[in-house]
C-alpha cells in the first residue's frame, strides 16, 4: 500500500522522470521533422514570412508533443483548444487595442484564463497570443483571418505527432485502458473494489491544489506499478513453478467432446489442456466451451450419449494465454482475476509442465500471508 502525501507523491513522480537515451533520440527526430513539416505546409499556403512568425510557439509545442506525449498539456484537446483560443483572443485584442506590448500581455493573460476554463491548458498557447498581437506586417495584413495560419500550424504539427508517435511505439493520444466487463454487471472490476479508487485519486489531486501535468489514468498506472513492485519485493522469488499443479490430465485435438466431458467430471476439473502429437499446447477446453457447444445444438447429442464424433478441435479455445514457469506470482493475479481465466498453463521451452489454477493462487497467497503474520 502506498502511504505518501499527495505533495510527496507528485514530487517523487516528477523527480523520477528521466527517459532512456533512445527516447531522447526519438523525441529529437520527431520534433525536428514535425517543425519542418508544419512550417513547410504553412509557407506553402500563406507564404514563408507568415509561417516564420509563428515558429516560436510551434517549436514549444513540438517539445511537448514529442518529448512528453503522455502529459495532459500535450493532448490534442489542449493543443487545438489553446491555439484556437489564443488566436481568437489575440486577434480581437489587437483589433480593439492595437499591436502593443500591453495588449499582447493582456491577450496572453486572457488566453490563460480561457484555457483553464475550457480545460485545454497548453503553454505555447501563450506564445501564440504574443505572436499574433506583436506579429509583423505579413500576419497583420490578414486581420481576422490570422486565425487560419495559426490553426494550420496546430493541425499540421498535431497530425504529424499522431503519425510519428504511434509509428515509433508511443501510443498517442493517451487513452484510459478499456475496462474488461466479462460478467456485464454494474460491479467494479475485482482489482478496483479495494485499494486506491478514482475517488481517492481525485481527492489527492484536489488536496495537492496545483496543476499536475499527468492524466489521472497515468497516475493510477504509476501507483499500481509501484504497488506491484513493492509486492514482488515483499513476496520474494515466488513464481509459477512453485505453486503450479504438475500431475496433469490432458486431451488431444481429436478427443471427442463426450470423452472430454467425462474427464472433467471424473477428476472434478474445470479446464482441460489440449496437446498435439509433439506435446505442444494447441488449445484448452473448459466447461464454458462445452456449454457453448451445448447451446449451439450439441445439448441433444450429449443427452442421447452422443458427442463422440465432435472433436475438441472444433470447440476448444485457441490460442491459449500461457505463462513461463519463472513468471512471478504477482503477475498471475490480474490474469486470473480480471481476464476471466480459470487457470494458466505453465510452459518450459514451449512445453506444458503445469497449470496454475485460481485455487493454487489463493492457496499460495494465503500461505504467504500467514508467513508474514507469523
Amino acid at each position: 500500500m502506498i502511504n505518501l502525501s499527495p505533495a510527496t507523491l507528485f514530487s517523487r513522480v516528477n523527480s523520477a522522470i528521466q527517459p532512456r537515451p533512445q527516447e531522447w533520440l526519438r523525441a529529437g527526430v520527431g520534433a525536428t521533422l514535425g517543425i519542418l513539416a508544419s512550417v513547410w505546409l504553412c509557407q506553402w499556403v500563406f507564404g514563408l514570412p507568415v509561417a516564420l512568425l509563428l515558429i516560436g510557439p510551434v517549436g514549444a509545442s513540438a517539445i511537448l508533443l514529442f518529448a512528453v506525449p503522455s502529459g495532459t498539456l500535450a493532448q490534442p484537446r489542449a493543443v487545438l483548444g489553446s491555439y484556437l483560443l489564443a488566436a481568437l483572443v489575440a486577434t480581437a485584442a489587437a483589433q480593439f487595442g492595437g499591436h502593443t506590448l500591453g495588449i499582447a500581455a493582456l491577450a496572453t493573460g486572457l488566453t490563460l484564463l480561457c484555457m483553464f476554463l475550457l480545460r485545454c491548458l497548453h503553454p505555447p498557447g501563450g506564445a501564440v497570443a504574443l505572436s499574433v498581437v506583436l506579429a509583423g506586417p505579413a500576419l497583420q495584413q490578414l486581420g481576422e483571418l490570422a486565425i487560419l495560419p495559426v490553426m494550420l500550424h496546430a493541425v499540421a504539427l498535431l497530425a504529424f505527432a499522431l503519425i510519428y508517435n504511434n509509428l515509433t511505439g508511443v501510443r498517442y493520444p493517451k487513452r484510459p485502458a478499456p475496462v474488461i466487463d466479462l460478467q456485464h454487471t454494474r460491479d467494479a472490476p475485482p482489482a478496483l473494489r479495494v485499494g486506491i479508487t478514482d475517488a481517492d485519486l481525485d481527492a489527492a489531486l484536489d488536496e495537492f491544489g496545483e496543476f499536475v501535468d499527468i492524466t489521472r489514468a497515468n497516475l493510477a498506472q504509476i501507483i499500481h506499478t509501484t504497488e506491484v513492485s513493492a509486492l514482488r519485493r515483499h513476496m520474494g522469488a515466488l513464481c509459477a513453478a512453485d505453486v503450479m499443479s504438475r500431475n496433469l490430465h490432458w486431451a488431444t485435438p481429436d478427443t471427442s467432446v463426450r470423452e472430454a466431458l467425462q474427464l472433467l467430471q471424473q477428476h472434478r476439473l474445470r479446464v482441460l489442456p489440449v496437446l498435439d502429437e509433439a506435446q505442444q499446447l494447441v488449445g484448452i477446453v473448459s466447461l464454458v466451451d462445452l456449454a457453448d457447444f451445448a447451446g449451439r445444438g450439441g445439448r441433444r447429442l450429449l443427452r442421447r450419449g452422443g458427442g463422440q464424433k465432435t472433436p475438441l478441435r472444433e470447440v476448444m479455445s485457441s490460442p491459449v494465454v500461457a505463462v513461463d514457469q519463472h513468471c512471478h506470482i504477482v503477475e498471475l493475479v490480474p490474469l486470473l482475476s480480471e481476464r476471466g481465466l480459470h487457470c494458466l498453463p505453465v510452459l518450459e521451452q514451449g512445453r506444458l509442465v503445469g497449470l496454475v489454477t485460481q485455487t493454487d493462487l489463493i492457496a499460495a497467497l494465503h500461505r504467504d500471508l500467514l508467513r508474514h503474520l507469523a
